[in-house]
């Protein structure tokens, strides 16, 4: 009889069954493939989300031709791929992978491939940030220092690298100025992170900062910084010295009325003493 040899024979295939091969089984690849980048950090997104299997991201530069893996194995939707896209003048290539957790890892997983990137290019600049500002009365002069925005990747003695590192020749700051008291706008460029304007006297000025990438055809402008007027650091000092002036004034009177009420006190005791005593010696 040749049915013990059939049986082990099902047992053996079985044994070599898995759930994702079963039927050719393939799991739905990642849709609408979507790069974010803002000062070269960078993140991917994509639909939909995993029920009972998992994503990997694979990402391939020109400048290096093997894949490297990002965020394996994720539930998640969004991957930050900014430590594997270190030179922003590379393009950038991706697969997502949908996959299980295979032990034999014999199966090629489906995969989705979204558009290719190039950070040079595509990054949004951020919105700069105004470090601080001196309006020098004498030399009648206005400076602006701006702060360097930082990006995920440093320098080899680990100190961060600037948005501006990355494009030494290529990156502008546009001072965009004004009288506190008029709406004509004047603008002064510079390649560095200090800008310096010659002011009338006596006058406060409003101003803010733009910063951009000349070269570019897209995205070649930042957000503008919050706005800023010389005059306001004048005002809130006023403002912290009427605050004082008043709690000042708030404790001399207090003092003042402690004291009056004391004394009345005081001197309410020593009639009534002066009464009881008065009583006596007249009994």
């Amino acid at each position: 009889m040749r049915c013990p040899q059939t049986v082990l024979l099902l047992l053996g295939t079985l044994s070599c069954w898995h759930p994702s091969s079963a039927q050719g089984e393939k799991y739905p690849t990642a849709t609408d493939i979507r790069w974010s980048s803002i000062n070269l950090k960078t993140i991917l997104d994509w639909s939909p989300k995993p029920t009972n299997y998992t994503y990997t991201v694979l990402i391939r530069g020109k400048y290096f031709k093997d894949w490297k893996k990002k965020c394996i194995f994720t539930t998640d939707t969004t991957c930050d791929v900014s430590d594997l896209m270190k030179d922003p003048k590379d393009t950038y290539d991706v697969r997502i992978v949908s996959e299980i957790r295979s032990p034999d890892g014999i199966e090629e997983s489906p995969y989705a491939e979204g558009p290719s990137f190039t950070p040079y290019e595509e990054t949004i600049i951020g919105k700069p940030v105004i470090r601080n500002f001196t309006l020098n009365k004498e030399l009648n002069t206005l400076t602006v220092l701006i702060r360097d925005t930082p990006t995920p990747y440093r320098f080899s003695n680990n100190t961060p690298k600037t948005v501006r590192d990355f494009f030494p020749n290529d990156f502008t700051y546009t001072l965009f100025y004004r009288k506190a008291s008029s709406t004509g706008k004047k603008q002064q460029s510079s390649d560095t992170n200090e800008i310096v304007i010659k002011t009338d006297k006596g006058e406060d000025y409003c101003f803010y900062v733009q910063a951009s990438v000349p070269s570019r055809k897209v995205n070649r402008m930042s957000q503008n910084s919050d706005e800023l007027c010389t005059s306001s650091d004048a005002g809130g000092f006023d403002i912290i010295v009427l605050v004082a002036v008043g709690i000042g004034v708030a404790l001399i009177v207090f003092i003042i009325v402690l004291s009056v009420i004391l004394c009345k006190r005081k001197n309410r005791k020593n009639e009534e003493k002066s009464k009881e005593e008065e009583a006596l010696n007249a009994a």
